[in-house]
């Protein structure tokens, strides 16, 4: 391709590093994006990852031409001859041991088309297993809302939400993760007089700005969140009209908060009680209170009960319904709601329809000519731990579960034991090194469609450039594979997959491509709407009912006991850095602007061990160890450590335990017992 055919061109997308969803360009001059106002940056703000997005774009290790297993390497071959492995390999593996052999990745890092064409070539080949990184990250918030509530995302909209007079950020830390929405809908908030309550063990840039800091015990939330309804419960703060009027169940949560001890449960969520009932009162008081959660409140094997215990706060006190108010998942991909709406989760089809129930099947069938099967698919974290016995063959799109998955000694070995292993990538990641044919793929800037922020609003994605060499477009590689493996064709254009999108999910009824590309809409989308439904559940929730539960929430302990040697690790991100580093550790930008990958350690556990600012320590757990330099700060609570996903040279997630979530099926990767010492 020529420079000329490679031009990249002034257009506008959506930022990929986050679920915000920030409108971006491209300078010329600089090689740099740059933001534009949108529907969400409405001042054309955007974060360092941003400003850095099209490092990995035109990045020299991008993967340029289709390549095949040969020994311990790849060879590059022609399209024609990846396709057809591919079509001969998967297809033997269906022969033999039936469609259930094979599980499909799909990826938060695509476009709704490109995740709705994989799951629709999964179900027409005969099985659902298939699933998205949206598992590891908010999988229990999802679960748990959609129980209660009947819709598994932010309850508000971004816009709405600075109407708040307090925030309650749980497991989150916004002003880091998502700053531009941070700074541009909560900080005006805070600075104009709104409380801040920061749930978390570690103290970071969100608990400058906070008035109130509960620094968790890891694994704790539920008593801690027990005793801030006892305390608006004991103190009269629950909204009793709206209790009436809206819930059920409120007599036996009134019993079940009778029996909490306030102070007790302070002292086993490791926070100051009368921190614990100032929060409680802020949260109570206000006319209108907005919760946040994060993943550190959804990955924890009780990740759906800390959510369930969340929705109660929300519930008692009539935070539902109204602008400045609602339970509010901060999503950290680009698409992370979008792959979930569209139906990359193995136990319901575009729109959250039941893959059980048999009208919802034949919806889908009514337009696919076909049926989905009727059985739930396997979970992602499922999936790998089949590798080699119910599983043969998978399909990864965009995705790096050989670094991201928990337990990674052992996910590496599973990926040895598959017979056959297609990965359609930018880079020859960890999970690409255990392929059999690695597929050239398409970055965010060179991609059609749509994407579906935080808030739950589809925007629109365009190309701004072509993909490198031979590579192609992610829709283009995935609607060619389900032309090959199945005996249905699949529309190529996003336009025509939207279209296709809106008439199988409930959802996205009512929306249009054309609507999308003229600013964003929201789902859900009544017939008439502008722009989509900025506040869902006002009068009914969406299970259609007019009431909601309020349910006990017992303490779940965590999978692990910490020992009295030892310190609980917890993970997260840094400013700089995004999932597994794929993308982010190969920008130049951003690796000057980073923080060297480093273990953050308490004062007090360092000093025990004989552990000096810099000093290289070694981080064990039952599973396997990394080693790193050590970073001593009274930033994070005694008895934890923290560690970042994102460095290569550090992969955490061999420290990572895979107890799971009964429920969600999330990992717990927010409380593993380590031991530290000097390297």
């Amino acid at each position: 391709m020529s420079d000329a055919e490679h031009a990249v061109e002034p257009r506008e997308s959506v930022c990929p590093f986050c679920g915000v969803g920030c409108s971006l360009s491209y300078v010329a001059q600089s090689g740099k994006s740059t933001g534009v106002e949108g529907p969400i940056n409405t001042k054309g703000e955007i974060c360092p990852k941003g400003a850095a997005a099209f490092d990995v774009v035109e990045h020299d290790d991008r993967l340029t031409e289709p390549l095949l297993r040969d020994g311990d390497g790849f060879a590059p071959v022609s399209w024609e001859e990846a396709l057809g492995r591919i079509e001969d390999r998967l297809g033997t593996i269906v022969s033999a041991h039936g469609p259930d052999a094979v599980g499909f990745f799909a990826s938060s890092n695509c476009t709704n088309e490109e995740n709705y064409v994989l799951q629709k070539l999964a179900r027409v080949l005969g099985t659902n297993n298939v699933d998205n990184c949206a598992r590891l990250c908010h999988s229990s918030t999802v679960a748990a809302m959609q129980d209660r509530f009947g819709a598994g995302a932010m309850t508000n909209s971004l816009s709405d939400l600075g109407e708040a007079d307090a925030f309650l950020v749980t497991g989150a830390n916004p002003a880091e993760q998502h700053p531009v929405a941070f700074r541009s809908y909560l900080l005006p908030a805070v600075r104009d007089g709104a409380t801040l309550i920061h749930i978390d063990p570690r103290a970071n840039d969100t608990t400058d700005a906070a008035d109130v800091h509960l620094p968790v015990r890891p694994g704790h939330d539920i008593p801690l969140l027990n005793a801030m309804a006892a305390v608006i419960v004991e103190e009269g703060l629950v909204d009793e009209g709206f209790v009436d009027r809206r819930t059920t169940g409120v007599e036996d949560l009134r019993t079940f908060l009778d029996e909490v001890d306030v102070a007790e449960n302070a002292d086993l969520a490791g926070v100051d009680e009368s921190d614990l009932r100032e929060a409680a009162r802020a949260y109570g008081e206000a006319d209108r209170a907005a919760a946040f959660t994060g993943m550190g409140i959804s990955q924890h094997r009780c990740g759906t009960q800390n959510v369930h215990a969340l929705v109660n706060l929300a519930l008692l006190t009539g935070n539902v319904g109204r602008r400045g108010t609602g339970v509010n998942p901060l999503r950290g991909q680009n698409n992370v709601q979008g792959a979930s709406d569209v139906g990359t989760l193995p136990s319901v089809l575009p729109g959250y329809r039941d893959v059980t129930d048999p009208e919802d099947r034949q919806a889908i069938a009514d337009e696919w000519g076909v049926e989905p099967p009727a059985e739930p698919g396997l979970t992602e974290v499922e999936m790998t731990h089949a590798f080699g016995d119910e599983i043969r063959g998978a399909v990864v799109l965009g995705e790096n579960p050989a670094l991201t998955e928990p337990d990674g000694n052992s996910v590496g070995a599973k990926f040895e034991e598959l017979d056959f292993l297609v990965v359609i990538d930018l880079f020859e990641t960890e999970t690409a090194q255990y392929a059999d044919v690695v597929l050239p793929g398409s970055a965010w800037a060179e991609k059609s469609g749509t994407v579906t922020n935080t808030d739950r609003q589809v925007l629109r994605m365009r190309p701004m450039t072509d993909p490198p060499g031979e590579a192609r477009r992610d829709l283009n590689i995935v609607t060619a594979l389900g032309e090959r493996l199945t005996d249905r064709s699949f529309r190529t254009a996003p336009e025509a997959v939207f279209d296709e999108l809106t008439r199988v999910s409930p959802i996205h009824g009512g929306m249009s491509y054309a609507g999308v590309e003229e600013g964003g809409q929201r789902w859900p989308f009544p017939a008439g709407a502008d722009s989509g439904t900025q506040i869902l559940h006002r009068d009914r929730f969406a299970s259609g009912e007019r009431t909601a539960p309020l349910v006990p929430v017992e303490h779940v302990p965590p999978a692990e006991d910490t020992a009295d040697d030892e310190l609980t690790l917890i993970t997260g991100r840094i400013i700089t850095h995004f999932n597994s580093g794929a993308l982010t550790r190969r920008s130049e930008t951003l690796s000057r602007m980073a923080d060297q990958d480093a273990l953050r350690i308490h004062p007090d556990a360092a000093a025990e061990r004989g552990i000096d600012d810099g000093d290289e320590v070694r981080v064990a757990s039952e599973r396997g160890e990394v080693t790193v330099p050590a970073d001593v700060t009274p930033a994070v609570r005694p008895g934890t450590v923290f560690l970042t996903f994102h460095f290569e040279d550090a992969p955490v997630n061999r420290i990572t335990g895979d107890a799971l979530d009964p429920t969600a099926k999330i990992p717990e990767y927010k409380h593993t017992p380590v031991s530290v010492e000097p390297a």
